[in-house]
């Protein structure tokens, strides 16, 4: 529960250094400047964020769980999809308020606006590829290529979170709020998963 509970912790220390202005933001805008180089494949890789991109991923990984459920006869087999589906709602219903209240400014990268904190392409990334990994982790027999699935997991989230801030999307901070905010919800369909394998 302590591993679930820090990134909470942390979301809600970043969350109120956003709406005061606090000195953790001037921190994160330094680093944005230094990091934001705007070029074609951080563009490519910001775009696994997008949900035409990620969703899709997410609903294929969904419907191979409950057709191998279904067809083992496994008891509640609609279990882990419907968990998975319902983890990925929760990305539209979570970030859109957190936009509309903490009403954070883009980075001088975008055209001037509001409401980038948290990062939805990013917490769409973090839910779709981790909820499509975690779910898909039980079917290879083989370690490796378990491995290899956590691998490409991580390597398309961090792309994406790469790519946002190398862009000038989004802060740092946009981005790790979105891991922070959703990861837990990771790692109770983590939870869930391994508890019906057994």
């Amino acid at each position: 529960m302590c591993l679930l509970g820090a990134p909470v912790l942390l979301f809600a220390l970043i969350t109120w250094q956003v709406l005061t202005d606090g000195p953790l933001i001037r921190a994160d805008e330094r680093l944005s400047r230094a990091l934001v180089r705007p070029d074609r494949f951080s563009e490519l890789l910001s775009d696994l964020g997008n949900t035409q991109v990620a969703v899709p991923v997410l609903a294929v990984a969904l419907g191979l769980v409950a057709w191998r459920g279904r067809a083992a006869g496994a008891a509640r087999w609609w279990l882990p999809p419907v968990a998975g589906a319902a983890l990925m709602a929760l990305v539209p219903a979570l970030v859109v308020p957190l936009k509309l209240w903490t009403d954070r400014p883009g980075t001088p990268a975008v055209p001037p606006a509001t409401g980038y904190y948290p990062s939805g392409h990013t917490a769409t990334a973090v839910v779709a590829y981790g909820a499509a990994t975690l779910l898909l982790l039980p079917l290879p027999r083989s370690a490796a290529a378990r491995r290899l699935s956590v691998l490409a997991c991580a390597v398309l989230v961090l792309g994406t979170s790469y790519g946002l801030v190398r862009r000038g999307y989004h802060w740092p901070l946009d981005v790790v709020a979105s891991w922070c905010l959703f990861g837990p919800g990771l790692g109770c369909l983590r939870l869930l998963v391994r508890r019906r394998r057994r």
